[in-house]
């Protein structure tokens, strides 16, 4: 990052300004991120200790504010609930949009870590653990450090930095709720976004991927209505429990046979719920489940198959028709083309060969999406790596196995990860931002 050559590649890949009178940007930035490197740890470290749930995350959000706050940023909190919006001006010229993800998932950790989260709260009227499973307490250091190492070389660039938290992206919907609070309306639409997420591959490393990145998401609520009775008697009673299971295994019929094989696509039934006692039949049963695809079309066939083959289960049973809920959740994320063929640039030629291509998309759910779909006309998300490499060594040796995003054992290594995250960041930021 402090090699001399790193921004002249920068400015021909942007075709704009001087590369002499950038040549001290990256130095600033890495001697900030040097700096600041026990600090980022320690935020990472206490943000991972108390964990909150989607549009909990008051305590999150403070902290968050609070070191903005410090960097010189104007912030403004309660955006869609819990998320909060950090403006830093910095002369004419694009704004840009990074995002980080605040919210942690309801699970109990298992990491071992001295830092680990002892949080419990309830859920769904249960009650349940909270970690952060998925990484997004990493991009939240990732994202301060970038904010700082940009303003620490802010002298050699102009334009705008939105930097945005955002609360509930695990499932809740907190996009679209900062989305209808205003976000754009009240802080205008960027001309630029990025964001980073973490992967279960080597921590040091930057993985980048032009088109579609992730999956779209949906759904499946499917309430069988059925008529109870005594479990000795059967013929006296509609068995809600076998239209359920009936429908979960001829619902993989919609993916195997009228799916495009060549198109991914995915229907996974996560619960069952179902009855009191072993000699009663219920009155209902409850199934839900998710929806994955890449395209509209798989995602229109897979939507209308899941409903057509529920209703054919019911059908069977001389049942009245289930209660359908399909939800559409998630879009896809889809990267600018152009934009990240420059940002590839940017990566090899800050991190040598630990800037790869993903080799294929997600089939995880982001919605990033939303805030690149409400307007935001060039966007990046990419990905860093944040397990031992050492131990993805010993995976792929067939020695050991990863633990994985939203395992109760995910426990990423703090660095390099949020160095990498944060440079990354900031080198993305400033190749779309015009040069002093």
């Amino acid at each position: 990052m402090r090699a001399a050559g790193l921004f002249p590649l920068l400015l021909i890949a942007a075709g704009t300004g001087s590369p002499a009178a950038a040549q001290d940007v990256p130095a600033a930035l890495a001697a900030n991120l040097d700096a600041r490197t026990a600090r980022l740890d320690a935020i990472y470290r206490d943000i991972h200790a108390h964990p909150e749930l989607g549009f909990a995350e008051m305590r999150t959000a403070a902290l968050l504010a609070k070191e903005m706050r410090d960097l010189g940023f104007q912030v403004t909190e309660g955006i869609g609930k819990t998320g909060l919006v950090a403006i830093y001006r910095n002369g004419p010229g694009p704004t840009v949009l990074v995002r980080t993800d605040m919210d942690a998932l309801p699970l109990r950790e298992q990491t071992g870590l001295p830092y680990a989260s002892t949080v419990e709260t309830q859920w769904n009227g249960r009650p349940v653990g909270v970690m952060h499973a998925c990484g997004h307490d990493l991009h939240m250091a990732a994202w301060i450090g970038a904010a700082g190492a940009l303003v620490a070389g802010n002298a050699g660039w102009s334009g705008t930095l939105m930097f945005i938290a955002q609360p509930a992206e695990e499932g809740g919907g907190g996009a679209k709720a900062m989305l209808a609070d205003g976000l754009f309306t009240r802080f205008g639409t960027p001309d630029y976004a990025f964001a980073l997420h973490t992967a279960p591959v080597a921590a040091g490393t930057v993985q980048y991927r032009a088109g579609v990145v992730s999956s779209n998401s949906d759904t499946i609520a499917i309430t069988f209505k059925g008529r109870g009775g005594h479990g000795s008697d059967p013929s006296t009673t509609i068995d809600p429990v076998l239209m359920a299971a009936r429908f979960v295994v001829d619902v993989q019929g919609v993916v195997s046979r009228e799916k495009d094989p060549q198109e991914a696509g995915v229907v996974t039934i996560g619960a069952i719920e179902a009855g009191s006692a072993a000699n009663i039949i219920p009155e209902q049963a409850l199934v839900r489940g998710t929806i994955r695809s890449f395209s509209a079309a798989t995602r229109a066939k897979l939507v209308d198959g899941t409903a057509r083959v529920a209703r054919a289960s019911a059908a069977m049973s001389a049942a009245p028709e289930p209660q359908v809920d399909i939800t559409r959740g998630y879009d896809a994320v889809i990267n600018d083309a152009g934009l990240t063929e420059q940002i590839a640039q940017v990566f090899h030629a800050a991190f040598g060969d630990k800037a790869t291509p993903q080799p294929r998309p997600g089939t995880a759910s982001e919605d990033y999406s939303d805030f690149v779909s409400a307007g935001v006309p060039k966007s990046v998300f990419f990905t860093i790596g944040v397990l031992d490499p050492a131990t993805v060594a010993a995976a792929q040796r067939g020695e050991t196995t990863l633990e994985v995003n939203h395992s109760p054992r995910f426990a990423p290594v703090a660095e390099p990860s949020i160095r990498t995250g944060a440079t990354a960041m900031a080198l993305a930021v400033m190749h779309v931002l015009p040069r002093r």
